[in-house]
Parts: C-alpha cells; structure tokens; sequence
C-alpha cells in the first residue's frame, strides 16, 4: 500500500495520504508539548521506574514488545544457548559413562559415536529439532540419558512454542491495519444544520472493513480546578454526532464525523479569536475488529489549535460513476470556506442562535449593497 513508509514521502503518510498539496501553511507557534502524534504515537515518556520486575512476571508481552532486532536476537540466542546446555550436558554422560575412551566391540555406550563435544552439541540439536540423521542414537544402557531426552523434548517444545508465539505476534500487531486507516491532516469548526460544530474527516483504504468501529473524542488541556489545583493534562471526553446516529460507523467511504458544540462541550466557550492563541488539543481514537483477522486494532490522531480551521467545510469525496460509487481521495482534505460566525457558541445562543446571526449578514450586505448603488450614482 502508499501508507507504507518507504514508499511515499513522509510528509504524506498516514494521516496526511490524499491531502490537498495546495493547502496553506500555517505556521507553529510556541507551545506545550503535543500528547498524540498526528501518526497516533503517544508522547509519553515512562521514567523512574523502580519495580521493573514487573515486567519480567508478563514475558510473554515484554517479548512482543520489544523490537524486532532485539526480539530476533533473543529468539536466536534461546535455541542456541538450549543446544549447548544440552550438548554440554550429553558430553558429561559420555564422560561419565566411558563412551568417549576407545573400547572393544562388545561395549555398549549411552549415546552412539560420541568422541567429542562437538558430537555431543551436534547431538543435542539433532533431539531438539528432531532431524535424526541415523549416525547418532540414545540405547538402552543409561537411566540418565533416556531421561535427558525427555527433558530436551519438553524444554524445546516450550521454546518453540513461547518464540514462534512472540514472532507471530508481532506480525499479527493490530497497529499494521492500522496504517491504511486515515484521518484529514486539519479539523474544521463550522456550522452544520443551524449549531457550530467540530468536524474531522476519516476514511480506509482497504477493502476488508473494520467491524464494529467506534470513535472516541477527547478534548486536552491545562485546567486549575476550584481548589487552585493544577492538572496538565486533563482529559475532558466530547461527545460524538454520528452520522449513522448510533455508537458504531459504517466505513465503507469516508465519513465526517461531527461534534455539536452546545452547553456541555468543552469547546463552547471557544471563538475563533480564542482558538488563535487556546492551547489544546483534540484527540481521536478510532478503534474497532479487523475482518480479515478478528484482531482489535485503534488508530489514533490528535488536532492542535492551529491545525483546526474555522469557518470552513469539507468538499464531497464520493460521486456517482456508471452505476457504482467512486471516493476521489486526492479531495479528501480540501475545504472551502463558508459563513460561519466568528463568535463562540455560547455567544451565538445567546444572540438567538443562526437565525439572528443570517438576518444580520442579509441586512449588512443589503446596507452595502444600498452603499455601492450610491457611490456609483455620484460617479
């Protein structure tokens, strides 16, 4: 696919794949640190942790977690280390037993053809990978080998049961799927059936749908509680207008999700003057089970201040073409402007709402209008 790194430039990755290259620029300005990347990585660094024993009570998922060329070096280095422990050990039976001294015809060893301990590590790989040339084999003489047998058989299981686990996993990682599920590189504030609303667009690039897809929205910001207690970073959740009208989409073509500004958002005290200089950021998480997979996968996204544009509106992406729907994903960021009123929602409810604000603009532009007739008739 495009989205994958390597491929396309980086400014044109996830999130920002299909966006307008003519959009304007706008510069960044001295802020806070961003908590979620526009690729969806948290910014968070963990320090100070003293109990890191807990993660040795989870193996399992610190292998997954780690990367890959630490991960390849481990699953390496266990089969290894395993085939010389054992080997070591299949040389001690043959010591103790007498196998590698010359003897006659009638003695029976342990291990057969065993001189050295690079038989005996050769041995020892043969068990725990079953190959079984035929030149090396156990006999009946000794306990302890038949013994050690087992215990190789069982010990190697394991371990390719836990590394052959880890490596399916990271292959597996929900977080692949989510390269090819994107977000528009800017929100918008706009107003949509009569309220001031925050809208963002969202699509996939697959065929394969997201079963049961959810989307999440979280405002971030510094607040001072009553107390004068500072938190950082306080996550205030937002509530979603779903275009369907239910908890779940349908991402078959992309969709503008909106989020009505009214008295309980968190955004209804902001204008489009506040916005230039309000530090906060918009986090969306989208998250729900890959089809092809049955895996669970989130993709995430943030907006800051300056990327959130007001007064403007998302342009159509689907058309109609020769009996069958066509999503033209190079207009998948473009926006237009529109009348949108610079003031905040508050202020807008409290002016009586779009009414007021559409019989303003069409009694100043017939005063203007009125105007210009004027000036004309003096020229």
């Amino acid at each position: 696919m495009l989205s994958r790194k390597g491929l396309i430039p980086e400014d044109y990755l996830l999130t920002r794949l299909a966006e307008d290259v003519l959009q304007p620029k706008f510069k960044t300005k001295q802020r806070k640190a961003r908590f979620v990347a526009k690729s969806g990585t948290c910014n968070v660094a963990h320090t100070n942790i003293r109990e890191q024993g807990r993660f040795l009570q989870d193996v399992f998922t610190t292998l997954v977690d780690l990367k890959w060329l630490h991960a390849l070096l481990i699953f390496t280095m266990s089969f290894l280390c395993s085939w010389l422990l054992f080997g070591m050990i299949w040389w001690l039976i043959a010591f103790a037993h007498g196998d590698l001294d010359a003897k006659g015809d009638d003695f029976v060893p342990c291990v057969t053809d065993i001189h050295s301990f690079s038989s005996a590590f050769l041995f020892s790989i043969e068990v725990q990978v079953t190959i079984g040339f035929g030149g090396r084999m156990i006999t009946e003489e000794c306990v302890s080998a038949i013994v050690i047998l087992i215990l190789q058989n069982i010990v190697g299981l394991v371990i390719n049961a836990i590394m052959l686990g880890c490596i399916f996993m990271k292959t597996a990682q929900a977080n692949r799927r989510a390269e090819t599920l994107i977000f528009s590189k800017h929100a918008v504030i706009t107003v949509r059936n009569n309220k001031l609303c925050f809208m963002f667009r969202l699509g996939d690039l697959r065929k394969s749908m997201i079963i049961s897809a959810t989307v999440h929205m979280q405002v971030v910001r510094k607040t001072v509680t009553k107390e004068g207690e500072i938190v950082p970073l306080d996550q205030i959740d937002i509530q979603m207008d779903n275009p369907v009208g239910t908890n779940s989409i349908f991402l078959v073509s992309p969709l503008i999700i909106s989020h009505v500004i009214d008295k309980n958002s968190p955004l209804y005290d902001l204008s489009a003057a506040d916005l230039q200089h309000e530090d906060i950021e918009v986090i969306v998480v989208l998250e729900g089970v890959v089809e092809t997979t049955g895996i669970t996968t989130q993709a995430r996204t943030s907006y800051l201040s300056e990327e959130i544009l007001w007064g403007q509106r998302f342009v159509s992406t689907v058309s109609e073409e020769d009996g069958m729907y066509a999503v033209d994903y190079s207009k998948f960021g473009n926006a237009v402007k529109v009348a949108t009123p610079s003031c905040s929602a508050r202020a807008l409810d409290e002016a009586g709402g779009m009414e007021s604000f559409r019989l303003k603009e069409s009694s100043g532009a017939s005063v203007r209008r009125r105007i210009r007739h004027q000036n004309t008739k003096e020229l």
